[in-house]
């Protein structure tokens, strides 16, 4: 199944709009027209996958602490969304679970980023590769990625038919073009406000779709897009779209 990626993925939701990795943040995306969002997958002290970015807990919710400490009943009596605005105080740090539900029920396409506490490489892939193959179908809504290769690995090994997005730093490594065919990606996600004209043209030699993180400025997309870039990763959606050329 080939991928099918829209323009714009909401970053984290729609992070400009909505407490990042929220639940309400997914529901503000898709009531925004948005396709497909960008989320990123932890694991907690007893085993389940959740949505959060930060190893520490500090910037996104009510406590302070390592997230990997906690257990779920724990992190479910945190407040996910006072930090952001008033009118989200209550907002939990959802289960990947809960988060997929809504993604099926608002029909939207995910890029899940694995994105592990150290140390936890494997079994953060291995956990949230258990919840999505028991409950996610449409293999050409899906990507997978990581900037950590051994939990690409873990993805390769245990749903090789689901979709691998190969996260570039903003230094890329040197054996990049080795990585990515032994990890079998189907798309590459560079970081769009450090890379040059040169590196998007070397990876359009290998012919697979690259998308740009993070986007806010329409003038950047703009020029990304010129330069090859196919797709968007970013906070704010409605601010890049209008510039952009809606070539499916």
């Amino acid at each position: 199944m080939t991928l099918k990626l829209p323009k714009i993925i909401g970053h984290r939701g729609v992070a400009a709009y909505a407490p990042e990795n929220t639940l309400e943040s997914i529901h503000s995306a898709a009531d925004m027209g948005v396709e497909w969002v960008e989320l990123d997958v932890k694991i907690t002290k007893d085993q389940i996958a959740i949505l959060f970015h930060d190893d520490t807990l500090e910037r996104t919710t009510s406590a302070s602490g390592n997230i990997a400490e906690l257990t779920l009943a724990e992190i479910k009596e945190l407040d996910a969304g006072s930090w952001f605005g008033e009118s989200f105080i209550g907002a939990e740090i959802p289960t990947l679970e809960e988060a997929i539900d809504v993604l099926l029920e608002r029909d939207l396409g995910v890029n899940i980023e694995i994105k592990p506490c150290s140390g936890r490489e494997k079994e953060t892939a291995e956990v949230a590769l258990d919840v999505l193959s028991q409950i996610w179908d449409t293999r050409e809504k899906l990507l997978l990625s990581s900037f950590q290769h051994v939990s690409l690995e873990a993805a390769l090994d245990m749903a090789p038919d689901f979709h691998r997005g190969f996260l570039m730093p903003a230094e890329w490594p040197e054996n990049w073009a080795e990585l990515a065919q032994y990890l079998q990606v189907s798309a590459f996600n560079i970081n769009g406000n450090e890379c040059t004209k040169n590196q998007v043209g070397q990876l359009m030699d290998q012919e697979k779709p690259i998308l740009a993180y993070t986007i806010n400025d329409p003038d950047r997309a703009r020029i990304l897009q010129g330069w090859g870039v196919d797709g968007f990763f970013s906070d704010a959606p409605d601010a890049i779209s209008e510039g952009l050329l809606m070539v499916h």
